[in-house]
């Protein structure tokens, strides 16, 4: 299996997962990312990735909800 393939299919199996879960898949991850000595991606990260990394998360296209002009009217009252 291409390993690709093989990451998308894992990524959208944790987006199903309770927390719980996914709380138990990324302390694993850690163990096993500390047992082969490789560092996280974002340990020397200065404050102007995070920010990028926030704004990336917010801006996602991965987001199925829409909203229109209607949603907006309803919640939002003068």
């Amino acid at each position: 299996m291409n390993t690709n393939i093989m990451r998308e299919q894992l990524h959208e199996q944790i987006d199903h997962l309770p927390d719980e879960v996914v709380q138990q898949i990324a302390d694993f991850t850690y163990f096993v990312m500390s047992k082969k000595k490789l560092t996280q991606p974002y340990d020397d990260w200065d404050q102007d990735q995070w920010q990028q990394f926030a704004l990336e998360q917010f801006f996602r296209e991965e987001d199925e909800v829409h909203y229109s002009l209607d949603d907006a009217k309803e919640i939002f009252h003068p």
